[in-house]
């Protein structure tokens, strides 16, 4: 248990950094070209893979693959949502509970054995 919560840790810090350098130039450089963007972007998401990769390899020893994905994209729901509300300024939208629903389910169906036993 140990280990899922070190991943799960190091993976929410990986993508808080994925999810600023692919999708904050939208606010901050989005009057620059497209190649600025992709350089800053480049920056940002170095960091996110020093985090990511043994984040990954970690959690790979107690969990499948498919429980790995599955745990990143509840990671990437949990840390997008307020990056859209909070910094993007976007609002809470409807689809987002929805999509919460079925990466629920998509939770309990990989995790079955573990959750449900």
């Amino acid at each position: 248990m140990h280990r899922i919560f070190i991943t799960a840790l190091m993976l929410i810090c990986s993508n808080i950094f994925m999810t600023f350098a692919w999708y904050a130039h939208f606010k901050n450089l989005n009057s620059k070209p497209w190649i600025v963007a992709t350089l800053a972007s480049l920056g940002i998401a170095f960091f996110e893979y020093l985090i990511q990769v043994p984040a990954n390899r970690i959690g790979y020893t107690v969990m499948n693959l498919g429980q790995l994905k599955i745990l990143q994209e509840v990671i990437t729901l949990s840390v997008f949502i307020p990056f859209s509300v909070i910094y993007m300024k976007e609002g809470l939208k409807q689809e987002y509970y929805l999509a919460s629903l079925f990466v629920l389910g998509a939770v309990i169906c990989v995790f079955k054995g573990v959750i449900v036993k």
